[in-house]
């Protein structure tokens, strides 16, 4: 396996004005799962470990994934929850917020007995998120799977991904996100998400906090139209957006750290041998990827092939 991810597996049921009004379209989504996607896209060999309903929804989660290109080794049902919803909301600049439907959801029932260990054993990087630590059983489950990754040597890719409505406040939010940090070597933040974590507006300062304190190798601050500023140790550097007609940023964030994931297998995953110059490059084609998700509505089925990123990217 190129990359594994743990975490939510769920439906994006993403709004649009049809003849009769306001409808809301069934999208297969959940942050982990869309990275993957990305992944696939690229040719990548991905598997998801997760959680969805013995229902319809889980069933048509579980086809989504394969003919997708993912590996569905790793995903298991349960008899008692169903899979999660989630209603999207967008604002005039396809900008989105969320309302779950998870109390409780399938996805954080999953258990450290239901995970498929040796599809993390196989891997070069493992990628988790913080939704699946928001409860019980999965929270423990998402991080015996980051520490078993770690004793492996994987690569350690983490998306905060906050949504506070998951949790109880947002203290226990903050406490429970870093516990995800330590193991990182890989940190997609949005502006939002670095300055709840570190109570730093200004992206230099908040970077060069979280690398002091959990040397975290590469820290990305996606930052919508104005593009991503990074951080590789005391490298910092920014790279512009692509200018596109946005339609639906979700999955826009999962697309673009996809597109850095992928493009680091390519490269080395060793990212101490990486130059300034690639560190950009990776990051451009990252900023491309995720440009073209916002052109299209809903998270896995928004993601581009190699050649549409490539297309953008010469354009400009």
């Amino acid at each position: 396996m190129d990359v594994v991810a743990l975490g939510e597996l769920l439906i994006d049921f993403t709004p649009y004005t049809g003849p009769h009004g306001s409808l809301f379209e069934k999208n297969p989504g959940g942050a982990p799962a869309n990275v993957l996607a990305a992944l696939a896209k690229q040719g990548k060999k991905t598997a998801f470990i997760g959680k969805v309903g013995e229902d319809h929804f889980g069933h048509y989660l579980e086809d989504i994934l394969r003919q997708n290109g993912i590996s569905t080794e790793g995903l298991v049902f349960s008899e008692t929850e169903n899979t999660t919803l989630a209603f999207v909301e967008l604002d005039e600049s396809g900008d989105r917020s969320f309302t779950f439907y998870r109390k409780p959801g399938a996805d954080y029932m999953l258990s450290w007995e239901e995970v498929n260990q040796d599809l993390i054993r196989s891997a070069r990087i493992f990628h988790y998120g913080s939704i699946s630590m928001t409860h019980e059983p999965a929270a423990s489950a998402t991080l015996a799977a980051v520490r078993l990754a770690k004793e492996h040597g994987l690569l350690i890719s983490y998306d905060p991904n906050l949504r506070l409505r998951l949790w109880p406040d947002p203290e226990t939010a903050k406490a429970r996100i870093r516990e995800g940090l330590p193991y990182a070597d890989v940190l997609k933040l949005s502006e939002e998400e670095m300055e709840f974590l570190t109570d730093e507006r200004d992206l230099n300062a908040g970077t060069a906090r979280i690398h002091n304190e959990f040397g975290i190798s590469l820290i990305c601050v996606t930052r919508g139209p104005a593009g991503c500023f990074y951080r590789a140790g005391a490298l910092t550097g920014e790279v512009p957006a692509y200018a596109v007609d946005v339609v639906d940023t979700t999955g826009a964030g999962d697309a673009f750290l996809g597109g850095v994931l992928g493009r680091l297998l390519d490269e080395t995953t060793n990212l101490q041998q990486l130059t300034a110059e690639q560190y950009k490059e990776i990051i451009a084609y990252g900023n491309a990827t995720g440009s073209l998700a916002a052109t299209s509505r809903g998270g896995i089925p928004s993601m581009p092939s190699p050649e549409q990123v490539m297309n953008l990217i010469c354009k400009n």
